[in-house]
């Protein structure tokens, strides 16, 4: 059945691998909650020449631009979703989900034209994103060799004149990039993938008019001419995609992983902003997540105290962990080595202990801290600082709340990089 076969096997696991030590660094690994629901996937693939970081529709060349993209090409060969499950599954998170091609086709490729504003529909129209987890991204891999397409051909103006280049993709042999959940469209039950390439990121800063023409007069960017510039226009190709992040393999062999470094600082946060969204309930219930497992059992709501908006979470049955009833939320972009803070108020009918960490939703890591915080039958404002030891986008906040019967509220959860 499509590339659903394969997500149907991977439901089999049992939830005994969401266990873990309250005191070890995988405290608290769950699996599976719906998000996307019966959400087929479109893609468009275009060239861009705003000024803009994040761009919502193509801008087509001025009559003044100085480099004028006429062909650019790749062949399309794979395509992923990445998410977080809380249904037992023993899907590699890391690598993800293939949704195209499908199980039938394994070998199927889709040549791509930037320059033609090419727009795929037919060819995905049996994938179904109904993977009952929560989507973080989308990758879409791409070969250059395939095909022929090696090259990017375009213009550059000199002396008001307009000079034929050829810049070779020959350092790059195979390339995924990976797009941010909020950098992907949905409307009328449907996904929209924009794929698109920022000219003025690529070459904005480059003196390309300088370099030397050889046969035909034609400007050649390639390992034996005009190398200098070559190797620039190397380092910025990837970057100049409005992806989150990006994996290529180079001409030698080697697997190169990195962000885009302006779309990411878009996502990371501004200092002092809270990284919680909805962390004080003005939503409701919007943006967190209420898991039991191994034995526990526990509703919540959002109900005002004093004028403000509480989480109130009656734990019916404590199970066997604290990790077998957990309030979460997902979706915290962290940088490596910067300095948070969190900051929440609690207070529960029953005085205990509660485990507040903060992870990563791949690997059920620590990232940052893992606290035990004493809980009291007043509200108490709770403190920590920490620095977390590895960037990701997709940290996961996790107030582990089993272990017993009781309720608990919580409210104003604020997740801020100081530093």
């Amino acid at each position: 059945m499509r590339f659903l076969h394969s997500i149907i096997g991977c439901m089999l696991v049992a939830l005994w691998v969401a266990g873990c030590s309250d005191s070890d660094n995988m405290a608290g690994i769950e699996i599976g909650n719906p998000e996307v629901h019966n959400i087929g996937l479109t893609a468009d693939f275009s060239i861009d020449y705003s000024d803009a970081k994040q761009i919502s529709l193509a801008k087509s060349a001025a009559d003044d631009e100085k480099i004028v993209i006429d062909t650019f090409r790749l062949t399309l060969t794979e395509v992923r979703s990445y998410c977080s499950f809380y249904a037992g599954m023993s899907v590699d998170l890391e690598s993800g989900l293939i949704l195209w091609p499908y199980e039938d086709e394994p070998a199927a490729v889709l040549p791509i034209s930037f320059t033609d504003g090419d727009v795929v529909k037919d060819a995905f129209k049996n994938i179904n994103l109904q993977t009952e987890g929560r989507l973080k991204e989308i990758g879409v891999a791409f070969e250059v060799e395939k095909n022929g397409h090696r090259a990017i051909y375009g213009r550059i103006s000199k002396n008001g004149k307009k000079i034929p280049f050829v810049y070779e993709l020959s350092n790059i042999q195979l390339f995924m990039l990976r797009y941010h959940y909020s950098q992907i469209n949905v409307q009328d039950s449907v996904v929209n993938l924009s794929v698109a390439f920022r000219v003025h990121r690529f070459v904005d800063g480059l003196d390309l008019a300088s370099a030397k023409a050889g046969d035909g007069g034609v400007i050649r960017f390639s390992k034996s001419e005009n190398e200098e510039l070559w190797n620039a226009l190397n380092e910025r190709f990837l970057p100049s995609f409005q992806a989150l992040r990006y994996e290529y393999t180079d001409a030698s062999g080697k697997t190169v992983y990195d962000y885009v470094d302006d779309i990411w600082e878009e996502l990371s946060g501004k200092k002092n902003k809270n990284l919680v969204s909805n962390g004080d309930f003005k939503d409701g219930s919007d943006d967190w997540i209420l898991h039991n497992q191994l034995n526990g059992a526990a509703d919540m709501s959002v109900v005002k105290e004093n004028k403000s908006n509480v989480m109130k979470v009656h734990v019916t049955k404590g199970g066997e962990y604290s990790y077998s009833v957990q309030l979460l939320h997902e979706n915290i972009s962290v940088v490596a080595g910067a300095k948070y803070k969190i900051i929440f108020t609690i207070w529960s009918d029953v005085e205990g202990q509660i485990t507040a960490r903060l992870g990563t939703y791949i690997r059920y890591e620590t990232n940052g801290f893992q606290e035990h915080v004493k809980v009291y039958t007043t509200g108490h404002s709770v403190e920590y600082e920490f620095t977390p030891e590895v960037t990701d986008p997709f940290a996961r906040l996790d107030l582990n709340l089993g272990k017993g019967e009781r309720t608990f509220w919580i409210k104003d959860v604020q997740i801020l990089r100081v530093k």
